[in-house]
């Protein structure tokens, strides 16, 4: 099979975009759970996915005008997105460096992996777990490490207060408790 340079352009730019959320220099942390996670989509897109589209493609292309074949059509666009996300995730899991946080454990203090609650100026109150960029997820209260947020929090203590640049100024934010899973 023969790569379109294009969708390698593709692949390239949304490993470029997901490289410059890490600086310069710096390791790819990732948890072990995010790197499982990572690993193990990827082993279902090389042993379940990609061979059953190919089987799929292969018995559209016996069909014969392949030109108005929609299931040729689209599995060939499907096995494109598979072949890119392969690549991803196998580039991604390259540069991953995997972090243990339980090695905190009982610590008090904000390091990657670490599960921290704290209250903003407003007296909003927070849960986050500081993750990977692989494996940031908001909406479930897991944030990047190099985001805002995790960097103002960083090496912070409990009972601690930081500044926090937001869009609308300096925010000062107090941790209230730091865990790590056991």
């Amino acid at each position: 099979m023969t790569t379109n340079p294009a969708n390698q352009s593709d692949d390239d730019d949304e490993l470029q975009n997901a490289l410059l959320q890490i600086s310069p220099g710096a390791k790819n942390y990732i948890t072990r759970a995010g790197y499982l996670s990572m690993k193990e989509e990827l082993l279902e897109l090389i042993d379940v996915a990609r061979p059953d589209v190919v089987r799929i493609v292969s018995w559209a292309a016996s069909n014969g005008d392949r030109s108005e074949n929609g299931d040729y059509i689209y599995g060939k666009r499907r096995l494109r997105e598979i072949d890119r996300r392969i690549r991803f995730l196998t580039k991604r899991l390259d540069l991953a460096e995997v972090v243990d946080p339980q090695v905190h454990h009982g610590s008090d203090q904000v390091f990657f992996g670490a599960t921290v609650r704290y209250v903003t100026s407003a007296g909003v109150e927070h849960e986050v777990t500081i993750v990977g960029v692989d494996e940031f997820d908001p909406l479930r209260g897991k944030i990047s490490w190099v985001s805002p947020v995790a960097r103002a929090l960083n090496k912070a203590f409990e009972g601690d207060s930081v500044k926090l640049q937001t869009p609308s100024g300096i925010d000062e934010i107090t941790v209230i408790q730091v865990t790590y899973p056991s």
